[in-house]
């Protein structure tokens, strides 16, 4: 019988119940990848991240309900802001290693948590009939990233009023499917929607950010970036464009920490 430290923060947000709910287990050493995707199942959020230190870093990995995942940005921030605010990490940035997504650093200042991730690269993409049907309407331009589809729509009322068919979403093979568009109080708005992991709307997702901020800092002739995440809780974000690398800030709470017995 194993007992595990098990926090539980919700980040891109500066108040619970808002933002995205990730679970952090920090470990000694790995558990089995079997034993950590029946953990992420139990925990039944978007992700659970789990990491255990490699001398003055981290390595960090990600599980879904379903399946381990190659990136998660609103978990590495939930990570970094326990390591910070109860294991002391000394070091700022800080740094996490993932087998899928190579170096990761989240640094602090203050309350803000700013994530340095790779940029996605985009590529003009025809749209899927079966995402036309989803939405019940065509977007203005599309693309698809590493693992994701970006469709691009005129309005924030559009991408806030979307009721798609999940079950069509899901017979689109890619990780997830971004819909976003010009925001009114922020640069960008969107929403993500990735049902092949086990999720049917993700709350915030900083990851779906590393496609996001390339296309509308480009668009909109920014490097820096104000966006918002349009899901029942949403989220806040500010992002940077720098070439190969994308700066994601925002801040995290806590909502419980506890342990877990396996």
């Amino acid at each position: 019988m194993k007992r595990i430290k098990l926090y539980q923060v919700d980040a891109f947000t500066d108040k619970v119940f808002g933002g995205n709910p990730a679970a952090v287990c920090v470990l000694d050493e790995w558990l089995s990848d079997e034993l950590m995707q029946k953990i992420g199942n139990e925990n039944n959020l978007a992700e659970t991240a789990f990491v255990v230190k490699t001398g003055e870093d981290y390595e960090i990995r990600w599980f879904t309900p379903t399946v381990e995942v190659d990136l998660c940005g609103h978990a590495t921030l939930a990570a970094a802001y326990v390591l910070f605010r109860y294991y002391n990490h000394p070091t700022n940035p800080l740094k996490l290693h993932s087998r899928r997504s190579g170096l990761l650093q989240v640094a602090h200042a203050g309350e803000e948590l700013t994530l340095d991730f790779p940029t996605d690269v985009l590529e003009t993409a025809a749209t899927p009939e079966a995402l036309i049907t989803a939405f019940g309407k065509a977007p203005q331009e599309t693309y698809k990233g590493k693992t994701d589809y970006l469709l691009v729509f005129q309005s924030e009322e559009e991408v806030a009023g979307f009721n798609p068919d999940i079950n069509l979403v899901n017979s689109v093979p890619a990780r997830g499917i971004i819909v976003s568009a010009p925001g009114k109080e922020v640069d960008f708005v969107s929403r993500f929607f990735c049902p092949q992991v086990g999720i049917t709307e993700d709350p915030v997702t900083g990851s779906a950010h590393t496609t996001l901020t390339p296309y509308w800092s480009e668009r909109l002739g920014k490097k820096k970036l104000t966006a918002k995440q349009l899901s029942a809780r949403q989220g806040n974000l500010t992002c940077e464009y720098l070439g190969e690398r994308v700066n994601i800030t925002g801040k995290a709470v806590t909502y419980l920490t506890g342990e877990i017995e396996v």
